[in-house]
């Protein structure tokens, strides 16, 4: 009987934070949580050559972080280090210093000095990310924002694409998200100070035809991140922190091509870059856990959880989402042809 009544009045305790869960989610619709100073913190960011990461790094510079850029192709990556560097001299420019080094006269703020690193990293190869990661640790310090951000497309249909590709791709997209926080997170946990950043896709939360590989990988990331963001939870460890990013598809050129309904297209049509970035990054500094944009995303991941299967099929038809990868995929498939030939010559 005691341990009945234990049981219940446990029970009514966790409906009671459950009601205040959401209460606390829906203030912050309203009431703009202010966002956390990441100045001076070491942030290591993949794929930091293109796309949105060399976005996230523009964004963190603005913020006066230490951007650790990580990326595969030095070219790309060196050019996001420049802009990053011209955006530090920016914020050193506009620091307003009296004659001898105050502030109103009243209080001393060192010059900013700008500091990117660049490393050529691999992160589809466990070797490279460990030894990489370790120059990190050996030449920069301690790492306290990772942002998980490489990712790869094969553009091939299942049968149609070979195995390496594959492999690739998980590994990219994927098993990457292991290697990484396996390498930073231990230092974190020592000092219960940190954040993990999962750039996922919308992707992982439901699928299209086509796309198994990429589908796979990122339904993958989200379980990673969530099981991790469980065992953190666990630990005790509240100074660490853990954002999914989940976008709809991005006008970044990965997925060039993919159309949905033409109908349709002018009301869900591809996110801008930028605007991905600036929604994530505020969810990134408030400590969101998750974010997907747009919104929309949230309301089509319901409706996949509780639909029957068949009902989501005709809605992705009317939606034109069934096939919207076709025209990606076969646009990919005559470059590829093209590039064969022209080697053939």
């Amino acid at each position: 009987m005691m341990n009945t009544m234990v049981i219940l009045a446990e029970f009514f305790v966790v409906i009671l934070k459950v009601l205040w869960a959401f209460v606390t989610a829906g203030a912050k619709w309203v009431v703009r949580p202010k966002e956390k100073s990441v100045a001076g913190q070491v942030c290591v960011i993949t794929g930091a050559g293109s796309g949105l990461g060399r976005l996230f790094a523009k964004e963190f510079a603005r913020r006066r972080a230490v951007l650790v850029l990580w990326d595969i192709n030095s070219q790309s990556n060196e050019e996001t280090a420049e802009l990053v560097r011209e955006i530090y001299r920016e914020l050193d420019s506009e620091t307003p210093m009296s004659r001898d080094g105050a502030v109103g006269g009243l209080e001393e703020i060192p010059p900013f000095q700008p500091q990117v690193y660049t490393y050529v990293c691999d992160v589809g190869k466990r070797e490279s990310v460990y030894s990489t990661a370790e120059k990190v640790r050996r030449e920069v310090g301690n790492v306290d924002m990772l942002i998980n951000n490489a990712g790869v497309v094969s553009g091939h249909h299942l049968l149609e694409c070979p195995d390496e590709l594959i492999e690739r791709t998980m590994r990219v997209n994927c098993h990457a998200h292991f290697w990484t926080t396996k390498a930073f997170l231990p230092k974190m946990l020592e000092l219960n100070h940190g954040h993990i950043v999962t750039v996922a896709s919308s992707l992982g939360l439901f699928s299209t035809a086509g796309v198994e590989d990429y589908c796979a990988s990122k339904f993958g990331a989200i379980g990673f991140h969530e099981s991790l963001s469980h065992e953190i939870k666990a630990s005790d460890k509240d100074g660490i922190k853990m954002t999914l990013v989940c976008p709809y598809l991005v006008d970044t050129g990965m997925f060039k091509g993919c159309r949905i309904r033409k109908e349709i297209e002018p009301f869900l049509p591809p996110l801008k870059p930028e605007f991905c970035v600036t929604q994530s990054m505020r969810a990134i500094l408030t400590d969101q856990a998750m974010i997907c944009t747009p919104r929309i995303v949230y309301m089509v991941n319901i409706m996949k959880s509780i639909l029957p299967f068949e009902a989501i099929v005709c809605m992705y038809r009317f939606l034109g989402a069934d096939k919207c990868m076709y025209p990606f995929l076969a646009q990919r498939k005559e470059l590829m042809n093209n590039n064969e030939a022209k080697e053939d010559i």
